[in-house]
C-alpha cells in the first residue's frame, strides 16, 4: 500500500508476500527508474501512484537502513490492482496508464498491472 511519494520514489508498505499477510507491515521504496521497464526517464511519480493505492510489486534488493525493501514495478503485471477516487469509489482500469472513477467518471493517471487470474480473489 502506498503511504506517501514525492518527485524521486513511492514509500509503501508490505502487507503481503505473494497471498500470505503479513504479521506486520514492512516498509519498502520503489523508485522512479524502478516503475517502468521503458522511458524511465520520462516517469513521474504522481501519474503512477497515489497514497492509498494498492501495489502489486517485485522484491529487488533489501536497500538500505532508511527504505527497507526496494520494489519494481517495471513489468505489466505488476503496479496499480487497486485505486480510490476522491469519492471513496474504486476506480476502474481503462488502460495501462489510466484509472476511472465510475461514479464521478474523472480520469487518474497510475501504473496500471495487467493482473494475472491466479492473482485475482473471488
Amino acid at each position: 500500500q502506498v503511504c506517501s511519494i514525492n518527485s524521486r520514489f513511492a514509500k509503501v508498505h508490505i502487507l503481503y508476500v505473494g497471498s500470505t499477510p503479513l504479521k506486520s507491515a514492512f516498509r519498502g521504496t520503489i523508485r522512479r527508474e524502478d516503475i517502468r521497464a521503458t522511458e524511465k526517464d520520462k516517469v513521474e511519480v504522481y501519474k503512477s501512484f497515489r497514497p492509498g493505492d494498492i501495489v502489486l510489486a517485485k522484491v529487488i534488493s533489501l536497500g538500505d537502513a532508511q527504505s527497507n525493501y526496494l520494489l519494481s514495478t517495471a513489468e505489466n503485471e505488476l503496479g496499480v490492482v487497486v485505486a480510490r477516487s476522491e469519492a471513496g469509489v474504486q476506480m476502474v482500469p481503462i488502460s495501462w496508464c489510466e484509472v476511472q472513477c465510475p461514479r464521478t467518471h474523472t480520469k487518474d493517471f497510475r501504473k496500471v498491472a495487467r493482473v494475472q487470474p491466479q492473482f485475482l480473489q473471488t
